[in-house]
């Protein structure tokens, strides 16, 4: 894409809570050299301009926590074990597209893919969200990332490691040091136990605050890379902001000194809460008991720590449930007292501080790539009809476009 103008839509740019009606954005070599009322843009000669009327320009969404490994909680003891394992690579890469053309152009896979499809992102030899991943869980024995079921099958014996079992503060360096070497982006920890854990409970506790602080030391050592803590239960969701996390994932029963400590240390909060929204019969029937156990107190936990402005990056934990329905999180946020300009912001440029891009991404700003789509409607008035993928029309990655076409809306040179 040279020179495009795209005209008459309602800007979201991501940095402010104010919209901009009939709006120009204008792209030049994959990056953004104007945004903002079109009376005032610059203007060329041989410059393609596309009219956007009647619609709303947004920045390209991020999803913070996503696990292309699987669909669902069902095929990760079902088809992933029957597949031939080329045909899960495709089913992944599947999944990493419908997650692009739902409207995330970067995405952070939080442990189950190797550095390779990140890779394949980069080269242009998939579509899909530019992505930063985890690799693998760490985990003690006994935790969350522990999947060895109570017959004593290791599903990883199938489907390769998906977990780091470490059990002291040397084993969780030398874990730590093997996932940087495989190219990890972000280290993910787990601070306490899960829904989905064959062997605890979300209050259970997890790695230590020695443990932790061990790897954020090693982390420090080698360039710096952020944390995600996998905390659920209040006494693990300190032990992992007292260790040195950068987000607490989940943090469904965060309590008041907890909630001190995300405001103290600027941590971010990641709520992950269209997991609530998943069918039952997607869980074994003990997690859906805990996920059920969990829901109310979670979402008046949460609350509280959104109404003490906690910072807040959007994730989803896709994977554990169906790809491609990213932005519904959206609507789960202002359930939680956000306004939906915040919500917006909390996938957009909240969610670039959190990966660290915001010099380059999350907003739409002269300067910065080139990411953004175009949805019908208004989410600032409706913010559920982001959570339509049919609602995205138009998704532009890096200056190209990946969803839909410029014809579509027409276009002419002048």
């Amino acid at each position: 894409m040279t020179r495009t103008v795209f005209t008459g839509a309602t800007l979201i740019d991501g940095g402010s809570d104010a919209a901009v009606p009939d709006a120009a954005v204008v792209v030049e070599d994959g990056v953004f050299t104007y945004a903002g009322p079109a009376a005032a843009r610059p203007s060329v000669p041989d410059e393609r301009v596309v009219d956007l009327s009647g619609r709303t320009v947004l920045p390209g969404f991020f999803d913070c926590h996503v696990h292309f490994l699987m669909d669902s909680n069902a095929d990760f003891r079902g088809k992933m074990l029957t597949n031939r394992p080329v045909v899960n690579v495709f089913e992944r890469a599947r999944r990493m597209r419908d997650t692009l053309h739902a409207g995330v152009t970067t995405a952070r896979d939080l442990g189950g893919i190797e550095a390779g499809y990140r890779d394949a992102v980069e080269q242009g030899l998939i579509d899909g969200p530019r992505l930063h991943v985890a690799l693998r869980l760490m985990s003690h024995t006994g935790g969350h990332a522990d999947f060895r079921l109570p017959s004593g099958f290791d599903p990883s014996r199938l489907l390769g490691p998906f977990s780091e079992i470490v059990d002291n503060p040397d084993e969780v360096r030398a874990a730590a040091r093997r996932l940087m070497a495989e190219g990890a982006d972000v280290i993910k920890v787990c601070a306490t136990g899960g829904v989905n854990s064959p062997s605890d409970q979300p209050e259970d506790e997890g790695l230590t605050v020695e443990e932790i602080a061990a790897i954020a030391d090693e982390v420090r050592r080698h360039r710096g890379r952020p944390i995600a803590a996998h905390a659920q239960g209040a006494q693990g969701i300190k032990n992992a902001l007292r260790g040195g996390v950068t987000s607490i994932e989940h943090g469904y029963l965060i309590d008041d000194e907890g909630i001190d400590l995300m405001l103290e240390r600027g941590a971010y909060l990641v709520p992950t809460l269209s997991t609530f929204d998943i069918d039952p019969a997607a869980y074994t029937p003990a997690a859906y008991a805990k996920k059920q156990r969990l829901a109310e107190t979670a979402m008046a936990r949460l609350s509280e720590a959104v109404r003490r402005g906690v910072k807040v990056a959007l994730g989803t934990d896709s994977g554990v449930g169906p790809h491609g329905r990213n932005l519904r999180e959206l609507a789960h946020l202002v359930k939680l007292g956000m306004s939906p300009s915040e919500a917006i912001r909390a996938g957009t440029v909240n969610a670039a501080g959190l990966l660290g891009v915001e010099d380059r991404l999350g907003s739409i700003s002269a300067g910065k790539i080139a990411d953004f789509v175009v949805c019908e409607g208004d989410p600032l008035a409706d913010i559920e009809v982001l959570g339509d993928p049919r609602a995205v029309s138009l998704v532009v990655q890096g200056g190209a476009v990946k969803k839909g076409s410029l014809e579509q809306f027409g276009f002419a040179v002048r």
